[in-house]
């Protein structure tokens, strides 16, 4: 066996023996290596194989045993690391954040199967019906003088009210003079004057009579006016008779009182300031009383 052999095999831990007639015999060799694994070497078998076949040159068959040295694993090689190589794998990318919770849907409340009744306007209570008769409570003063009948009718009134002033006081809010006081327009001015108040209004009879509408007004604002505790300031001018039959005549005209109301207002209460007799008062019907305040008016 050549040296070369030798070391190989002495290097593969393999013993390599020549047979002939039982002895051991130098010469030329062929040697096949197989690999079937040596000691030490990953997933260790039994070791390398040298097989010599024959002796160039000579047909004796040589057999060569290959056997292990020892039967100890040898220690495991370390294998060096690939330079820039990775030592670990790459760290795995993040979960990718849940998507959020769909919101909740808003509840939407269901329509009532009745439908709620629709507010109703409250509407006030008709006005009572007005009183078929009422007188008020005043003073009576007779005029002072013949000119201050127009003072002295509108002091009347005001008394209804509670008010008192001096027949003097009045005369000057009207502007009344020796001639007396011109019309209507004037007692309803110095009577809102006087109270304070807007309440009172100025009504015409421009006529010769009252028109059917204008003696209904009258009756109606009779009772309106004393059913809310107001007298009323006629202006009047010639004759007219109570319900007595009694005349009563003013040819240069005259201011009177209508301090109350009878017959659902077709009868009226006349406090007359150039009356001195009684208390000053007497009845007559209402139309009459219209026609008697014909070119001339009211304040009510």
């Amino acid at each position: 066996m050549s040296a070369a052999v030798l070391a190989v095999a002495t290097a593969s831990g393999v013993v390599v023996t020549q047979w002939h007639g039982g002895a051991a015999r130098a010469g030329s060799w062929s040697f096949a290596l197989a690999d079937v694994g040596a000691p030490g070497r990953p997933g260790g078998g039994a070791g390398p194989v040298l097989a010599a076949p024959h002796r160039s040159g000579s047909s004796l068959g040589s057999s060569v045993a290959a056997a292990r040295t020892s039967t100890a694993p040898a220690p495991a090689r370390s294998v060096a690391p690939v330079a820039g190589a990775a030592r670990s794998a790459p760290a795995a990318p993040p979960a990718p954040a849940a998507p959020p919770a769909p919101a909740a849907p808003l509840e939407v409340p269901a329509a009532p199967s009745v439908a709620p009744p629709l507010p109703t306007a409250s509407v006030p209570p008709p006005p009572p019906a007005p009183a078929s008769s009422k007188v008020l409570t005043f003073q009576y003063q007779a005029q002072i003088n013949g000119w201050y009948c127009g003072p002295a009718a509108t002091r009347i009134a005001l008394t209804a009210r509670g008010k008192f002033p001096t027949q003097d006081a009045v005369a000057a809010v009207l502007g009344t003079t020796t001639s007396g006081t011109d019309s209507a327009a004037d007692t309803t001015r110095g009577l809102n004057a006087l109270l304070g108040e807007t309440t009172y209004q100025t009504h015409l009879i421009a006529g010769n009579a009252p028109t059917p509408a204008e003696a209904a007004q009258f009756q109606t604002d009779v009772v309106r006016a004393v059913g809310n505790g107001y007298a009323v300031v006629a202006n009047i001018v010639g004759t007219a008779v109570d319900v007595t039959g009694a005349a009563h005549s003013y040819g240069n005209g005259h201011f009177l009182t209508v301090v109350g109301y009878r017959d659902d207002g077709r009868t009226v209460d006349v406090a007359d300031p150039a009356n001195p007799g009684g208390d000053g008062t007497y009845w007559m019907a209402t139309a009459n009383f219209a026609r008697w305040m014909a070119h001339r008016g009211y304040s009510a």
